[in-house]
């Protein structure tokens, strides 16, 4: 067997006491600390390791690599010299990159040997090296092993996506279209091509959710038309009308609520033959709209048809996937509660809440793979709103609790524009004397202050 040796940053990470992930936010604390544009997520991280860098690190991330771990970013990704010191800030390199006095100084400082850990560490670096090795290998023509790997890679940041910080999991997803998109670019086999388009079409879908949650729906529509495009190329009827479904959420977020009517409307076009989740996505999404619009009859017929769709739905390819490109029960009882909470209607706030109890007890356990940390929170909003104007103040306080509690990372656009309708709510003339409405307009405030989008700024 050929001796495959590990990267010099993978030995440093091996002999350092602290976990990767304290390893990762220490990275990304020096950053900030020295007005440095450079993030590092986990993911990113173990790649690095194991010298599996498609794209060139950016100019921000090699700098501060350099100064914290004190060698460049070429000697990093590269074996250690022989005789070089396995620890960070060493010296005895004569590299171009090699960081001043001054800059290793900000480095980890050395840590004894992991001991045992770090040969499972190193067993488990080769085995995801070999596994990109096949990846690069087929890159001409890319066969079902470089395929199975990206789908797989792909599916996990779909899962991963409704669990993390969007923060965390955009640089992987952005290197992760990138691969897909230099494949495609490549000359390929029409069926390895057709699963590319596939790939791309999901990886873009997740990227503009990204985007949305981030509050730039711009770029959010231009990445949800990519991902139309591509799931048009692959001739993919579900996710032609997941993408579809994509463009009405942005739309509905972004006020443009005729819009995200017409887009649901687009997406159910597609739907005929389908039995998978996205089925019933599409009217849950064209009910919260209707009523925003102030058309209860059509939003209840729409509440209605996604009922319906649920109970004929079997799990298809994006179901199987998980994550975002599902649309659980959950989700669906949160969606309705959206729909019934701006009916207007006497009965109507109690079928919100009820919706909303439904999807709270469904999303109580966070290990679940259904769990998702802004749909509950979405799910929170939308219980507060239905007792705000059912003058249930106290009620809406509790409702509100646990997304205050929710760090800024975790803080996406819809969640701050959930809080502010309800802030919206409790400006109405009835509770211009009442202390309780006041304060949590307060709490609202202070909490849509520190956002996702404003930590990407």
């Amino acid at each position: 067997m050929p001796d495959v040796r590990p990267t010099l940053l993978a030995v440093l990470v091996a002999n350092d006491e602290r976990t990767q992930e304290e390893i990762v936010e220490g990275f990304e604390r020096w950053a900030r600390e020295h007005g440095e544009d450079a993030t590092l997520s986990l993911r990113t991280l173990r790649r690095w390791m194991i010298g599996d860098v498609r794209t060139k690190p950016r100019p921000a991330q090699r700098r501060v690599a350099r100064a914290y771990w004190g060698y460049s970013m070429e000697e990093l990704l590269s074996p250690p010299r022989e005789g070089a010191p396995a620890s960070s800030g060493a010296s005895g390199s004569d590299g171009p990159d090699r960081a001043d006095d001054g800059e290793r100084s900000t480095a980890i400082e050395p840590v004894a040997p992991g001991g045992g850990s770090a040969l499972e560490r190193q067993v488990t670096m080769s085995t995801r090296r070999a596994t990109r090795f096949t990846s690069y290998a087929e890159s001409r023509n890319v066969g079902p092993e470089a395929l199975a790997t990206l789908a797989e890679e792909i599916g996990g940041l779909a899962a991963d996506y409704v669990r993390e910080p969007v923060t965390k999991v955009l640089g992987d997803l952005i290197e992760a279209q990138e691969t897909v998109f230099s494949l495609l670019e490549a000359q390929q086999r029409p069926q390895e091509a057709r699963d590319l388009y596939m790939l791309a079409s999901v990886v873009s879908g997740l990227i503009a959710k990204a985007s949305h949650d981030l509050r730039r729906p711009h770029d959010a529509m231009a990445h949800a038309r990519t991902m139309f495009v591509c799931a048009d190329n692959a001739d993919h009827l579900s996710l032609r009308a997941w993408a579809r479904g994509l463009q009405s959420l942005i739309a509905y977020w972004a006020g443009r609520i005729e819009d995200a009517v017409r887009y649901a409307e687009a997406g159910a076009m597609f739907t005929g033959e389908l039995r998978g989740s996205v089925t019933a996505w599409l009217p849950a999404l064209e009910a919260r709209a209707w009523a925003q619009l102030g058309h209860t009859a059509e939003a209840r017929a729409a509440v209605e048809r996604a009922r319906n769709r649920r109970d004929t739905i079997i799990a298809d390819e994006l179901d199987r996937m998980g994550g975002l490109m599902a649309f659980p029960l959950a989700k669906q009882h949160y969606y309705a509660a959206g729909a019934y909470v701006y009916l207007g209607e006497p009965d109507a706030d109690d079928a919100a809440e009820s919706e909303a109890t439904a999807a709270l007890d469904l999303y109580g356990d966070p290990e679940s793979p259904e769990w998702s940390f802004s749909d509950e929170a979405g799910a929170r909003a939308e219980l507060a709103l239905a007792r705000v104007h059912r003058s249930e103040l106290d009620g809406a306080r509790e409702a509100l609790e646990p997304v205050f509690a929710l760090e800024p990372e975790r803080r996406i656009g819809g969640i701050v524009a959930s809080a502010d309708r309800v802030h919206q709510a409790l400006r109405d003339s009835r509770f211009a004397q009442a202390a309780a409405a006041k304060d949590l307009r307060e709490e609202i405030e202070s909490f849509c202050q520190v956002s996702a989008a404003r930590l990407a700024v």
